[in-house]
């Protein structure tokens, strides 16, 4: 019975940490959805909580598997592990009838299951928690209480720390589709010979004699428009088929141009900075944009594109108060959260490829990448003079650009060094954490316990 017990331990464990660590790379994600349960649950007022929840849920999952494989604080572990089980288990089951929340994101991004295959997938865990929990008494804690204690509250504290500096940055593992090295109209393909969506499409007609309304289906409805008239159609999903990763992406300029097929199509080098909401964005990030929008006027190969969810008022307020010049495009606020984990973020692209994320934390300033190139366009900014303005009003010219900078030879390499160490940092972190949980176990703490 005790290698059952054991083997128990060992999958529940495996898998608690599996799904706080996915969790723990994007913990925006994980408020995200918080704010979807509060919305659905019709509590709104603890919108607040999301992202505390979403960075020390995720820290508590990847501790409570660790703990529960070593075999420290059994019979305390087993009872938390079971009162968590049963809550989960008992809401997924609510959210498989209602359906109020798609994908419950008990797995992050890294894997999404329906509301179904969420319960299911809780019920069979529970069989394993069931074990734990009724053979609890018959556990012997042998290990040193205040050691034990003293690793528990160590690794909470360094998984909340590693959570949050991926909330402070991108999420150092992006299991989303618009990860860097992402070909963005490969992703927007459909493949020939895959099932689509199918739909059930009722037709509601109105008697021209009795007044009354009748449903009728597309192969039934009545064909006499003496005697019937047509009220409205309703269409039910019926059977769910494929679905590229890449479904939403659309960013729409003021006349309702779609521009994604220019922006993937462009040869040159494409800087998007992403706003999903203007009013919660960092102002001085927006601010510090504008030099970056202003040097497509001196490259030939660079364009700048700012997009936003926001309202064309809040736009319009936030670019007058900030004196903002680059104008914004419309695109999904889903969407945009998909892109980019960060308010705002940005985004690089070349020939429909990704090739480099920031947050605006570690977005440089265009001073730090060249101090010269503020000159050029300080130059730029001054009033046209009358010739410049008689050429512009007899539409001989649009706009001016210089072309006097190949963003392709200077700022790329620049810019990606950022990324790189970026990520460099969150390895180092990954790195240290694990060393200093080795020291603790190494020679302190009794090894794995059966």
């Amino acid at each position: 019975m005790k290698y059952i017990r054991f083997l128990s331990r060992l999958l529940v464990g495996i898998v608690f940490i599996f799904s706080g660590f996915v969790k723990a790379v994007d913990p925006l994600g994980s408020a995200y959805k918080f704010a979807d349960y509060f919305t659905a649950f019709k509590l709104d007022f603890l919108e607040f909580l999301t992202l505390p929840m979403g960075i020390f849920l995720s820290a508590f999952e990847m501790v409570l598997g660790i703990i529960l494989i070593l075999g420290y604080r059994r019979r305390s572990a087993f009872l938390v592990l079971m009162l968590f089980m049963s809550f989960f288990t008992l809401l997924t089951f609510i959210l498989a009838l209602f359906n109020p929340v798609s994908d419950c994101g008990c797995f992050g991004d890294a894997l999404i299951l329906t509301n179904w295959q969420t319960f299911f997938k809780n019920v069979v865990l529970m069989v394993f928690v069931l074990i734990l929990y009724f053979s609890r008494k018959s556990e012997t804690d042998a290990g040193l209480p205040l050691r034990e204690w003293t690793v528990v509250i160590g690794l909470f504290v360094f998984a909340s720390l590693f959570s949050f500096w991926n909330y402070r940055h991108l999420p150092l593992l992006d299991f989303r589709p618009y990860d860097i090295g992402t070909v963005i109209s490969e992703e927007m393909e459909v493949p020939e010979g895959v099932e689509m969506d199918e739909y059930s499409t009722t037709l509601i007609y109105r008697s021209r004699e009795t007044g009354k309304t009748s449903s009728f289906t597309m192969e039934d409805y009545p064909k006499d428009t003496l005697s019937w008239e047509f009220i409205d159609s309703e269409s039910k999903l019926v059977k769910k088929g494929y679905e590229p990763p890449i479904h939403d992406f659309a960013l729409m300029d003021p006349s309702g141009r779609d521009l994604v097929e220019k922006i993937l199509s462009d040869r040159g080098y494409s800087l998007l900075m992403i706003s999903h909401e203007l009013r919660g964005a960092n102002e001085q990030a927006l601010i510090n944009a504008e030099e970056w929008s202003q040097l497509e006027v001196f490259s030939g190969d660079f364009s700048f594109y700012a997009a936003t969810a926001s309202t064309t008022a809040d736009v319009e307020s936030i670019s007058s108060a900030l004196d903002l010049d680059y104008p914004f495009l419309a695109g999904d606020e889903i969407m945009l959260k998909t892109i980019v984990r960060s308010n705002p973020g940005f985004m690089l692209v070349k020939n429909g490829t990704i090739i480099g994320k920031w947050g605006f934390r570690d977005f440089p300033l265009l001073e730090e990448v060249d101090s010269q190139l503020q000159e050029l366009i300080g130059n730029a900014s001054v009033p046209m003079d009358e010739e410049a303005e008689l050429l512009l009003d007899a539409g001989i010219t649009d706009e001016f650009s210089f072309d006097m900078v190949e963003f392709d030879r200077i700022f790329p390499k620049l810019l990606l060094n950022y990324t790189a160490a970026r990520r460099e940092q969150g390895v180092t972190i990954v790195f240290i954490l694990s060393l200093l949980l080795l020291l603790l176990l190494s020679g302190r703490i009794s090894p794995l316990r059966v």
